[in-house]
């Protein structure tokens, strides 16, 4: 193939221009990602080899070579792992996040600060070279390919690059920065060595960089030893030395081991920029054997509720790299987890349908799953800053300076994992039933009382008034509609807290949730109002009287309102309202079944039940009324629209309150 050039993307000017100018507040960051994505392309290839150890190519030691050149300006990075075609260069290249541009786009606000936080949400890693650098030459080979199969890239990060084929005796590739005048402190030894200590030491392979060594300057005159000498300089040596530890750090101790060194690993395997909320790095033994190092991240990505997308921690068996989205690892409700398990017991060719039926594989999930709920558990019971408190018998529990700093150190993580992650936790009220209980205690919801998404189902218990025997919510398309629902209305006035669940997936997932520690949910939207000791006896009776004596308006408005509700009933639930709308107990909601038909899936035609308020003046003036089949199917609509939904022919609905405001 001749010397062509291509475009890019049609976004990724812009993004290119994010990239240099503002996605990267660290500059130093890139030699980060790009070592990452050497390391990761030695993996792969030892991966492919595991059936093909022809892709060696006679060179089975793996290794990333950092080099520079003062005089040309360059610093380059090579590896010797599984490399790239010229079509897989095109592909991979060309193109910026190439499963998200578009989303990553959609997501600019304009403010530098904000869109560098990107970084952690899509795969630009390579990119981050064009901070330093005002072009970039790529070259590689793919294993297995012939010599004269391979391809050279070269971009200068403007609106296209070339490509064309070269000769390239060895495999993998090379990446070669064309530094910019400003970052010519890169083309240094121990600028560059200091780099790769600081974010990179726990590349489990051997980054290598030539030796140097000091040698002095000439003689200005050689005959005069006095005469003073030319200013000495570095120089290589030929020797090559690994800079790195070359250890897998989840195979070290965990004393040896920082904080920083685990935080700076995170980023690697996520491409974050900011530390983990949380970790857990553990080895164990036993029937089944195996190390684990995850990561509760503090930023969701992009694609989190994309449940058909790859996600999973990364597999090692023995150490030697298997996959990067071991999804059969951790159960999909889980899937914002980052981190690595190493196995000493799965077969190094084992598949992912191997995974599924592996009871191996069975048994590393559970552990993971219980692994990861547990630090969700520790950040939930630490979120808060503890108080000293003071038993029944006077004695006071001082909290210790030693728990106050630990406490201070954690608060806040929890509700800030919540905000990110929250509604994909819910998820696992349905997936995991032997969890299920553990998760209902992580639960956090906003209420009638508290616009904070911050109240558990332990906090509502502990404030439940005497006599009530039951949870009680509601759901809603959002957190107006939920908190201004008629439904709430008699709970307000008897001053019972109802929890307000605002998500879309809270009403799929509380059908697997019928109590909590006990006490039943109830959703206030649901059945007939019964608020049991709550209630008094004159209220009862009042509500049965009505009932009654409204029994010949209510067989009206049945008749009226054949083809929309399955029933019409007075209710005690309503104060200022004239109406609204309920479902029977243990039936599917209005709203899951709007859910459902936007989502293009098949959903019943729900028929609610109409609850009216027999004290409205509205509803009183239907009695008797010339304009009653139109006030009756009004009260209906107001109560759909009340709800979040729409009338089934929005145009009578008007037409009918056009015609009665006339």
């Amino acid at each position: 193939m001749t010397k062509q050039t291509l475009s890019f993307q049609a976004e990724v000017a812009q993004l290119l221009h994010l990239v240099t100018h503002s996605l990267y507040s660290n500059k130093e960051i890139f030699l980060r990602e790009l070592i990452s994505n050497a390391s990761d392309a030695c993996d792969k290839l030892r991966f492919e080899a595991i059936n093909d150890g022809g892709l060696y190519e006679n060179d089975t030691e793996l290794k990333v070579k950092v080099t520079f050149d003062k005089d040309a300006k360059t610093l380059t990075i090579t590896d010797n792992g599984i490399g790239m075609s010229t079509q897989e260069a095109i592909d991979h290249l060309g193109t910026i996040a190439k499963s998200g541009t578009k989303d990553f786009v959609s997501k600019l606000s304009g403010d530098q600060k904000a869109d560098s936080q990107l970084i952690g949400q899509f795969g630009v890693g390579f990119y981050s070279g064009f901070i330093v650098a005002d072009k970039i030459t790529v070259e590689s080979r793919r294993a297995g390919m012939k010599s004269e199969e391979g391809v050279r890239w070269i971009s200068g990060g403007a609106g296209d690059f070339e490509v064309e084929n070269i000769t390239r005796p060895q495999r993998g590739t090379s990446v070669t920065l064309h530094l910019r005048e400003d970052s010519m402190d890169y083309a240094s030894a121990w600028k560059v060595k200091g780099i790769i200590n600081k974010y990179s030491d726990h590349i489990s392979l051997p980054i290598m960089m030539e030796k140097e060594e000091w040698k002095d300057g000439e003689l200005i005159n050689p005959s005069d030893e006095q005469g003073g000498r030319q200013p000495g300089a570095m120089v290589k040596t030929g020797e090559w030395e690994t800079v790195n530890k070359a250890n897998a750090i989840w195979a070290r101790a965990k004393k040896d081991i920082t904080q920083d060194e685990y935080h700076e690993f995170y980023k690697q395997i996520s491409h974050d920029f900011e530390a983990p909320l949380a970790y857990t790095h553990n080895r164990v033994e036993g029937s089944t054997e195996y190390t684990q190092l995850l990561y509760i991240p503090g930023k969701a990505p992009f694609d989190l509720y994309n449940r058909e997308k790859s996600a999973g921690v990364k597999l090692y068996v023995k150490r030697v790299f298997i996959m990067d989205d071991a999804e059969a690892l951790l159960p999909t409700y889980l899937r914002f987890v980052k981190g690595v398990v190493d196995s000493s017991d799965l077969p190094l060719n084992v598949s992912r349908e191997l995974l599924q039926e592996s009871r191996d594989v069975k048994a590393i999930r559970e552990g993971c799953t219980k692994r990861v709920l547990g630090m969700l558990e520790d950040l939930a019971k630490n979120d808060k800053l503890p108080e000293a408190t003071t038993s029944a018998e006077g004695v006071t529990d001082v909290v210790s300076e030693e728990d106050k700093l630990d406490a201070a150190a954690n608060a806040g993580k929890y509700t800030k994992f919540y905000n990110e992650f929250g509604a994909v936790l819910k998820e696992g009220l349905g997936e995991d039933y032997a969890n299920k209980d553990r998760l209902a205690k992580l639960l956090r919801f906003a209420s009638s009382t508290t616009d904070a998404v911050s109240v558990s189902f332990a906090d509502y218990k502990a404030r439940m008034k005497e006599g009530q025997e039951a949870i009680y919510y509601i759901t809603a398309d959002n957190a107006a509609a939920a908190k201004n629902s008629p439904q709430l209305e008699v709970f307000k006035k008897k001053g019972i807290e109802v929890l307000l669940m605002t998500d879309r997936v809270d009403e799929w997932a509380l059908n697997y949730l019928q109590d909590f520690d006990g006490t039943p949910l109830q959703s206030v939207a649901k059945g007939a109002v019964d608020l049991g000791k709550l209630q008094d006896e004159t209220e009862k009776k009042a509500a049965e009287e009505a009932a009654e004596a409204f029994k010949p308006l209510l067989a009206k408005l049945k008749e009226a309102l054949k083809d929309k509700a399955e029933d019409v009933r007075v209710t005690t639930r309503l104060v200022d309202s004239p109406a609204c709308l309920v479902v029977q107990d243990h039936g599917m909601s209005t709203q899951l079944a709007r859910m459902l038909k936007q989502a293009g899936q098949a959903a019943p035609d729900v028929k609610p039940v109409l609850e009216v308020n027999a004290e409205h003046a509205l509803v009183k003036k239907l009695d008797g009324s010339v304009h009653f089949n139109d006030l009756a199917h009004i009260l209906f609509d107001q109560a759909l629209l009340a709800e979040g939904g729409l009338p089934a022919d929005p145009a009578a609905y008007v037409k009918r309150v056009n015609a009665l405001l006339v």
